[in-house]
């Protein structure tokens, strides 16, 4: 560290010591500041400018250090000062104290502030991406995020100095006002009944009402801007138009209309999405046919079996569709619409050469493969998520490009329906954003039913020759390997859907992945027009769609009343391999890149009697928690039942419940869901108190003596 970065620490320091050693913050008090007002009073009057500069330093030096204090001072200056010089001494000083404040954790404590506000900066850093200045200055109107840590967040942000001292000057400026104005009434009072006096009523009402006022006036400033050339209908034909009827339309239509708004659904091929006709509902149940012919014999079934395995498999997944039909979504007061939407205005969809007018709009389109930019793709046609299941002949050999879930799915489901499986991709593990040890563990589970793992090869070309099909990648010893396959299956990402949707017209943003860009309450740009499932983010997966649903619907019908912060702190995710792969929360390598202080505690599925006689015993359950404490960061189990047995550690972690309750909550023996106590009384033993012990085992002794 440099000597003047030491030297300000050691005035930080010195400065922090000198408030708690002297007991500064006594006079930092209500009381004791109307117990001395008096003759502070006679001070300011004696000598004005001195005492206005020595009430500047003293409260530019509290913001800067963010001591408690400065609420009460700023009541002070209305009281010595008066409104109007009260108001700029607490504005220009608060400033000053901000801006130091800023660039203290700028230059001296980044990491520090990183590690302790990290939630705090992604959000500022999203906010002024979207929003820029006008971002800034709603956050002072309105304190989202507490002063005393917002001005050493904007210090880790790319904000200049002057951007950041005239935001903070003018949207400081009205609240400043409003509590100097209270403190010159509140040092006035003689008697109880001075406090029904008009000016103090007043004065506490302003108080109490004006980050609503303030709320009001931005979000109405912000929508006039954003509507500014479109012209608003005078009637609407709904209160809601949900674009696309995947996992995520149906779930916010649905709830849509349970409050009883007209709610119209538009999609534009069938009802269900992609999850539901080629996804998550036929996958499994391919993936339990499969699994039961693997247990059932010794062999892999003939290619014969095939067609008819599909058949079965189509079957089920129309068995599974009863609740994703027209009727029954017209039952639930929902009218569906066939067709492609586009969004000519905020307010109205094109369907087919019909116009919808509606007071809200939720995009829900869902999304799509995405193909990567291989030479000789095209001519090969490459299986997708989307096609792979329309297959009646099994490929003798397939290729899988991929290294995330679905790739190690689908693999390993092949491997065992008889396919020479090989999964290659450039990544240098599989599940690079789970746990390693779980990414170990299946890669060894792939390479026992006999999938060619091929890792760290970049796909360069597709090439054909005397019939054969070969994938060229670079990487490996020789510097490039060669592969052949009869199909080739890509699961390297989705991408939003978002393509006809009228976007461009509106000039809704969208993100570098494509998916459009939207707020803490899914809303864009448009407060009226709001998104969820692929087309909101990265996530999309059909559950966390549906758990944006009720924020979407309830944000779009009753957002001028109340919007509620969509939740995504605790999102569970999964692998349906054998063994399955579930986890919640953080990674130890996430964690680690996050600067966390944590713990581990790991209990193998082999000591769990559920697990063993299941023949489930091979995998463990991985549960971080922060160091010295039970709260749960994360959880990550592998086992043949690790998406069920995850379900306890989500709830635990959704309301906040440690280990210590997990603990003490009883399981179904014998069961898998043992885990969740045996996890925590491992957590206990490994912080029960060395002393303690020692005289418990004292005690035990002499009462054995007895």
């Amino acid at each position: 560290m440099k000597a003047s970065r030491w030297i300000i620490l050691a005035l930080l320091v010195t400065a922090v010591a000198c408030f708690f050693i002297f007991d500064l913050g006594e006079y930092l008090t209500l009381e004791s500041i109307k117990s001395h007002s008096g003759a502070l009073k006679a001070k300011v009057q004696d000598h004005p400018w001195w005492a206005a500069g020595v009430f500047f330093a003293i409260y530019a030096a509290l913001t800067a250090l963010s001591f408690p204090g400065t609420v009460v001072l700023t009541l002070l200056a209305g009281a010595l000062f008066g409104l109007i010089e009260g108001t700029l001494l607490v504005s220009f000083a608060s400033n000053v104290g901000a801006l130091v404040a800023m660039l203290i954790s700028r230059f001296m404590l980044r990491d520090w502030v990183q590690k302790r506000f990290g939630k705090q900066i992604a959000g500022i850093n999203k906010g002024l991406t979207r929003d820029g200045t006008f971002y800034l200055v709603s956050l002072r109107l309105i304190p989202i995020v507490p002063f005393v840590l917002l001005n050493p967040a904007l210090g880790l942000t790319r904000i200049n100095m002057w951007t950041f001292w005239w935001t903070t000057q003018l949207g400081m400026l009205p609240g400043h006002a409003i509590y100097v104005n209270a403190g010159e009434k509140l040092v006035t009072l003689r008697s109880v009944s001075d406090i029904l006096s008009p000016s103090i009523i007043s004065t506490l009402v302003l108080l109490a009402v004006f980050p609503i006022i303030a709320t009001r006036l931005l979000a109405y400033y912000k929508a006039r801007k954003v509507y500014s050339g479109w012209s608003k209908p005078k009637r609407f034909d709904y209160n809601l138009v949900v674009i696309g009827g995947g996992s995520g339309g149906l779930a916010t239509a649905r709830i849509a209309a349970s409050y009883k708004a007209r709610v119209c659904l538009v999609e534009r091929e069938r009802l269900g999405g992609v999850a539901m006709h080629e996804g998550g509902v036929p996958t499994k149940a391919l993936r339990r046919l499969v699994n039961e012919l693997h247990v059932r014999r010794d062999r892999q079934p003939p290619a014969e079996e095939f067609a008819e395995l599909m058949t079965q498999v189509r079957q089920l997944t129309e068995s599974a569709r009863h609740d994703t039909l027209s009727e029954d979504c017209s039952r639930l007061g929902v009218e569906v619409v066939e067709g492609e939407g586009r969004l000519s205005s905020p307010w109205t969809v094109e369907v087919e050469g019909r116009t919808l007018t509606t007071r809200a709009v939720i995009i829900a389109t869902g999304s799509r493969p995405w193909l990567p930019p291989i030479s000789g793709l095209d001519d090969i046609e490459p299986l997708t998520c989307d096609t792979l299941l329309q297959l009646r002949e099994r490929p003798d050999r397939l290729l899988v490009l991929g290294s995330g879930a679905g790739a190690c799915e689908f693999a390993q489901l092949f491997q065992r329906l008889g396919s020479r499986v090989s999964l290659v991709s450039e990544d240098a593990r599989l599940l690079e954003q789970e746990d390693a040890d779980a990414g170990k563990l299946l890669a060894a589970a792939l390479a026992a039913d006999g999938v060619d793992i091929q890792l760290g090869l970049k796909a360069q070309r597709v090439e054909s020759h005397a019939g054969e099909r070969r994938l060229v990648c670079q990487g490996g010893e020789n510097g490039v390997v060669s592969l052949p396959f009869d199909r080739l299956l890509l699961m390297t990402g989705n991408y939003a859907d978002v393509e006809g949707l009228g976007l461009d017209e509106l000039k809704l943003q969208c993100c570098d992945d494509v998916t459009l860009e939207v707020d803490e309450y899914l809303a864009t740009c448009y407060p009226n027009i709001y998104a969820v499932g692929s087309v909101a983010g990265p996530c999309g997966a059909p559950h966390v769609a549906e758990h944006q649903a009720w924020y979407a619907a309830v944000n779009a019908l009753f957002g001028g009343l109340k919007r509620f912060v969509v939740s995504e702190r605790v999102l569970p995710r999964a692998v349906f391999t054998s063994p399955e792969i579930a986890s919640v929360g953080l990674t130890e390598q996430k964690a680690r890149e996050l600067k966390l202080e944590y713990e581990v505690t790991r209990l193998d599925m082999a000591t769990l009697p559920g697990a063993v006689v299941e023949g489930a015993k091979q995998g463990f359950v991985k549960v971080l928690t922060q160091q010295g404490e039970d709260r749960i960061l994360g959880v990550t189990i592998v086992s043949a039942q690790a998406s069920e047995t995850l379900a306890g550690f989500v709830v635990a972690m959704k309301y906040k419940l440690g280990l210590r309750k997990l603990g003490d909550t009883v399981q179904l023996s014998p069961t898998q869901a043992q885990a969740l106590r045996r996890v925590a009384e491992a957590w206990r033993q490994q912080h029960r108190s060395a002393r303690l012990l020692a005289w418990a085992e004292r005690l035990s002794r002499w009462r054995i003596k007895r």
